[in-house]
Formats: C-alpha cells, sequence, structure tokens
C-alpha cells in the first residue's frame, strides 16, 4: 500500500464503522428489508463500479426474456429527473440515466425499463402497472438492503478482486467484504477467455464462498464496429493505425487493452464515470483525432458513453468525425453457462406469481 493510501487509512475505518452501524440496523430489524411475490434479482458489487454490472444485466435480459415479462429498475444514476419513471420513446439519459436509457435502447420491444430511488415504491409501481409482469430486474442494489432481492448477484472483477481491495478512500470499495456472504451468486468478471483450473481454484481461495453460495467466472467479448447513430461508417483499412479513444466508465483498461491490438497507436481521453459531456469535452477529442498524424484513424466510445452522446447538444462538435462505439457482452465459462441458467431459470420458474409450485 503507497504512502498516501496509509494516510487516508482513518478516514476508510471512520467510512467502515458507518457501514457497519447500518448494516447491523437491518440484521436485527431495526430498520427493514422488504421482499416481494414474484422473482427479484438483484445485481451488484462492493465496489465503487467497474465491475460489469451493465452488460450483466443485459445478459440476465437474453436469458429471460424469451419466457417472461421482465422490467429492469435502476436508480437511474446521473439523470436529471426524480421519482418513479418508465422508459418511453421519448425518453433521454437526462431522464432516465445512460444505463437505463442503454436498457431500453435495447431490448425496448422485449422489457420495460423503469428508474426509481426508493425500489421499493419502484417494484410496488411496476407490479401495478402490469399484473402479468414476471421477473423484476435490479440494477446495482446490493448496498439498497430495504429490498430483499430472491436472488442477489454480486460481481467483482478479476483484476481487483473485493478480497484484495480497501474500503474508500483508501482503496475502491464502498461496502465491507463482510457483506459479500448475503449473496446467493458470485460472478468473477472481466477475466481472460482462456481460464485454467489453477486460476479458478487459485480464485476461490482468494473469496472463499460460503457453502450457500454459488461461484462463476465470466469473461466480456466485444462485437462489431459500429457507427454512433447520425454518423456515417468510414473506409478503414485492415489495420487501423489510430484509434482515439474517450470514455466516461469506471474502469476502461479492459477495453483498451482489447483496442491495443486493432491499432497500432491508442490514444486515450478518460472523464469521470457517468460523465455529462461538455463542449470543452467533445472539442478535445476532436483536436486530438486531428492532431494525429495519419489518414486511418478512428474514435470509438463505449456504448454507455453512445446514450449520453446521442441527444447531447454538442454532438455536432465531432461532424464529420468517424465516430463509433463497439457494444460488448458477457461469456460464462464453461459448464458455468449450463449451471448459471438453470439455476436463474429454476428460481424464476418456483417463484412466479402464477406459479403452481409456489402457490
Amino acid at each position: 500500500m503507497g504512502f498516501w493510501k496509509l494516510l487516508l487509512l482513518p478516514f476508510a475505518s471512520i467510512y467502515g464503522l458507518i457501514i457497519r452501524i447500518r448494516h447491523w440496523l437491518f440484521n436485527v430489524n431495526i430498520l427493514k428489508s422488504e421482499s416481494f411475490d414474484l422473482p427479484v434479482i438483484g445485481v451488484g458489487n462492493l465496489s465503487m463500479g467497474g465491475t460489469g454490472k451493465t452488460p450483466m444485466v443485459e445478459y440476465l435480459i437474453k436469458l429471460l426474456s424469451e419466457e417472461n415479462k421482465i422490467a429492469v429498475l435502476s436508480r437511474g444514476y446521473g439523470r436529471s429527473t426524480n421519482g418513479f419513471l418508465i422508459a418511453n420513446q421519448y425518453s433521454g439519459h437526462k431522464d432516465i440515466g445512460d444505463e437505463p436509457m442503454q436498457y431500453h435502447n435495447k431490448f425496448k420491444n422485449d422489457i420495460k425499463v423503469a428508474v426509481s430511488e426508493d425500489r421499493r415504491i419502484g417494484i410496488r409501481n411496476l407490479m401495478q402497472d402490469d399484473e402479468n409482469l414476471d421477473v423484476i430486474l435490479l440494477d446495482d442494489c446490493f448496498q439498497h438492503r430495504y429490498v430483499m432481492p430472491g436472488i442477489s448477484i454480486l460481481l467483482t472483477d478479476f483484476h481487483n478482486l473485493y478480497m484484495e481491495d480497501y474500503l474508500f478512500p483508501t482503496g475502491t470499495l464502498r461496502d465491507v467484504v463482510s457483506e459479500a456472504k448475503r449473496a446467493d451468486i458470485i460472478i468473477v468478471t472481466k477475466t481472460y477467455k482462456v481460464l485454467s483450473p489453477i486460476t479458478r481454484r487459485r480464485i476461490k481461495g482468494i473469496l472463499k464462498p460460503e457453502p450457500h453460495q454459488s461461484l462463476y467466472f465470466s469473461y466480456l467479448e466485444y462485437g462489431e464496429l459500429t457507427p454512433v447513430p447520425g454518423f456515417e461508417p468510414a473506409k478503414l483499412k485492415k489495420k487501423i493505425n489510430t484509434i482515439v479513444l474517450f470514455c466516461g466508465i469506471a474502469n476502461s483498461y479492459p477495453f483498451q487493452e482489447y483496442l491495443r491490438d486493432l491499432c497500432i497507436n491508442l490514444l486515450v481521453i478518460d472523464f469521470p464515470d457517468h460523465h455529462t459531456y461538455r463542449r470543452k469535452d467533445l472539442q478535445i477529442v476532436a483536436q486530438t483525432y486531428k492532431d494525429a498524424f495519419t489518414q486511418n484513424k478512428i474514435i470509438i466510445t463505449t456504448e454507455k458513453d453512445t446514450m449520453r452522446l446521442v441527444k447531447s447538444e454538442y454532438i455536432r462538435e465531432l461532424d464529420s468525425l468517424p465516430l463509433y462505439y463497439i457494444p460488448i457482452e458477457v461469456k460464462l465459462h464453461g459448464l458455468d453457462k449450463s449451471n448459471f441458467s438453470n439455476q436463474i431459470g429454476r428460481y424464476v420458474r418456483e417463484n412466479k406469481r402464477n406459479s403452481s409450485i409456489h402457490s
């Protein structure tokens, strides 16, 4: 641990004490957790972000939407609105947040997307809005203990496991490691595509899952270069010379590593997580692109950032430039895929509101 992090340890200890007191209040029922009479699946983490919650929620949508009517409920971080809202054709990221906007944009015909600061109110409203709703997916809910999901999925980054991290501000944890025991499923995300049995055993030894917890391993698969809506595809050579990457996500390093294999020169412009782009930000991106001394060059951002860009009043700063995003999706290793699908599917079937097993 570095010198500056050591100086922050007292502040991390105070923060940890506050968090532990809050959890104790829930554990002794002074603060109440509420469960609901339909399948509720929560996805979250112990860290500040960057563990891959968004692609994991999308994985669950794809897994369940063919046979179930699904709603995704999020807080809607970064939105300028308040209260409970259901996404519609007029919604933008300022109304519902960038992650809910991404779900709505990709699955608008298959699911319902809603936002609410209070997840209890959000769930009740969704259940009242549609009596045939089968499943509610809660995005980023591990710290929201007022709701008790039927299944709680905890994500941890392969390159920054929660057992090897520290509480904020010394590290990136926003919750104490001991609370990992509340998860029903732990998924190690962003692993390499080839995962050896030795590595699996090593990670299991570090995380020490409880007997009731399932442990799975996943990796990210990157899709094709996709022009940002409103931008025309460029004529590219097979090997791109320069890529200008700009993004506002918690951890961009896996994306950077992937892009380094696609080009000779990668120029990275990092912004804070959920960053709202201003004119000067996009002017910096445009100037960086123009200063790159080559003809074979493009600009790339993430799919999540695209949700904040498409309706931005400043997007014209990038007019006539080759602007792309690359979609990503989660893949589970080996037997983890079928075991995870079976565990989730069984829970949903047994807990549907109209399930004969449940009744």
